[in-house]
């Protein structure tokens, strides 16, 4: 019997192992490694690590909207190569909503260039489970914003959708 990763909170000791992990998975942008620590710190009520045999092999970060407290916005998702295809980004994702300090969740926002493939499947997979409904438009222009050095964003906006259950 194949057990699944521990999902659990991060902290300041999986700084490392996270800003390598999201290093190995284009096309996720690689922040500092103080980026990433502060992530797992200062936002890890809104941010999650998939541990396996004592690797993290998956990691979720996002926190919530300050003038719209019941959005949890999902900044990245980096899975491990040996870990894809499993489930444990939804796994993530719903471990996260799941906490009580999320429970007023009731909707989920991200960013995903026209090319993730991979990350709107997820995401609309994800919409599609909890019932919700699913509206995006364009939000950082590759030229506007961002200075034609990145394709542009789009806005995924799912909910909203009932509590999730506590765990």
């Amino acid at each position: 019997m194949t057990i699944g990763p521990t999902i659990r909170k991060p902290d300041a000791e999986d700084g490392v192992a996270v800003h390598r992990l999201i290093a190995a998975c284009p096309p996720l942008d690689t922040n500092s490694l103080y980026c990433n620590l502060l992530q797992c710190t200062h936002f890890a009520d809104s941010c999650a690590v998939a541990e396996s045999e004592g690797a993290v092999v998956g990691f979720l970060s996002g926190y919530r909207l300050p003038h719209a407290p019941d959005t949890l916005f999902v900044w990245q998702v980096a899975v491990g190569e040996t870990a894809r295809g499993t489930g444990v980004a939804g796994q993530m994702l719903m471990h996260i909503l799941r906490r009580p300090e999320n429970a007023g969740v009731r909707c989920v926002h991200t960013t995903i260039t026209r090319t993730n493939a991979s990350s709107w499947a997820f995401f609309r997979k994800f919409a599609k489970n909890l019932d919700a409904q699913c509206a995006e438009e364009k939000y950082f222009d590759q030229d506007m914003h961002l200075a034609g050095g990145h394709a542009s964003e789009f806005l995924l906006k799912i909910g909203p959708f009932e509590p999730v259950a506590a765990v």
